[in-house]
């Protein structure tokens, strides 16, 4: 899950290898537990959704 903060202070998480799979909490552990939700729903809509390979994580500092 990627987690960003919005302009209004919202946590908002996404699951990139689940398409449309999204949700939104005011504190980390709220997101948490709706992500939860979202994760079960879209996996329950499309058991079969191929899962894309995770290779990592890299950080890119700009001058």
């Amino acid at each position: 899950m990627v987690i960003e903060k919005d302009e209004d202070g919202f946590y908002v998480g996404e699951v990139p290898g689940l398409s449309g799979c999204y949700s939104q909490g005011r504190t980390v552990d709220e997101l948490l537990e709706n992500i939860r939700e979202a994760i079960a729903l879209c996996l329950e809509e499309d058991p079969d959704q191929e899962q894309p390979e995770f290779v990592g994580l890299q950080k890119v500092a700009l001058k």
